[in-house]
């Protein structure tokens, strides 16, 4: 019998376990398993050498689906993401987003089709690993500042904190516009604006008021 996983990957800087599900079933999705790592990294982690992950490869069988909130779930290495994809569809998986309701499935033998999706795959996983190198560099841009300039005025402090920061700039790469991240979020559109023009300055105000 066929069943549906969600897989979850949660850190500190990401949406809860909870926070997933719920948008995985108010999007649709009947739930029949909840798989999920805790407090490990998309960039330096494969997916198959995850706790969790290792076990989602041994569950998975041909004509069940996979749900994950976004690709980066799987991981925000491109070449990791796409090999998972490509491997569990070659299982006679189907691979479901929540956000953009996106659908990866092997079965298709068109090979126009075939392209399409190949491309939307490689595309979605360049743009996890991008959105994850564009927040590293921030941060180190923050720390620099704050190291550079201990005693400098901090300004306003900011209204957002790591997290929300983090989901701002996620949302935010996989296509979301800025009324659907303040949602998100809880923030003011105004504060999403700022984030989304000046990431590294954001990174810096959040390091300035930590340090």
């Amino acid at each position: 019998m066929s069943q549906t996983i969600l897989y979850a990957r949660v850190s500190t800087a990401d949406q809860t376990l909870d926070h997933q599900r719920t948008q995985a079933e108010a999007a649709g999705f009947r739930i029949d398993e909840v798989i999920a790592d805790h407090g490990v990294s998309g960039v330096s982690t494969k997916l198959a050498e995850r706790p969790e992950g290792k076990r989602l490869f041994d569950k998975l069988r041909a004509g069940d689906t996979l749900v994950v909130r976004w690709v980066d779930r799987l991981g925000r290495d491109y070449r990791d993401v796409t090999d998972c994809i490509r491997d569990f569809m070659r299982r006679g998986v189907v691979i479901r987003t929540v956000i953009n309701n996106m659908e990866f499935d092997g079965a298709t033998s068109d090979p126009v089709q075939q392209a399409v999706r190949d491309a939307l795959i490689a595309f979605m996983a360049a743009t996890a690993q991008a959105q994850a190198e564009a927040t590293k560099e921030a941060q180190r841009a923050g720390i620099s500042a704050v190291k550079d300039n201990p005693q400098k005025y901090r300004g306003k402090k900011p209204s957002y904190d790591r997290a929300a920061l983090e989901q701002v700039l996620s949302l935010s790469a996989e296509g979301a516009g800025t009324s659907e991240i303040a949602k998100a979020t809880g923030l003011s559109r105004q504060a999403v604006l700022r984030i989304k023009a000046d990431p590294t300055a954001a990174q810096a105000a959040l390091e300035r008021w930590a340090a």
